[in-house]
């Protein structure tokens, strides 16, 4: 009997490794929230590396002169809470 458990321990064990595997080779990176509640505009920019969000514009003047030339474009901040508003 202790022969027969022991098989089934390491047969599920075989099993169950490339599961394993597979889930974490697939899992991407976490990331943190990117949108900064002070400014009302951010630039999302796309390029090789990997794309990324600068939410430091006060106008969308201002964000379109950094994005212009560039694989980018300039976006209203959905979280953007203005001062002397509560949330």
């Amino acid at each position: 009997m202790y022969r027969k458990l022991a098989s089934k321990d390491v047969l599920m064990t075989a099993l169950a490794a490339p599961v394993v595997a597979a889930i974490v080779l697939t899992a991407g990176p976490a990331q943190a929230q990117t949108y900064d509640p002070r400014y009302p505009i951010y630039l999302q920019t796309y390029g090789r590396e990997g794309n990324y969000i600068t939410c430091s514009y006060t106008s969308m003047d201002r964000c379109r002169l950094s994005a212009s030339g560039r694989a980018a474009q300039c976006l209203t901040n959905s979280y953007f809470a203005p001062r002397g508003r509560r949330r």
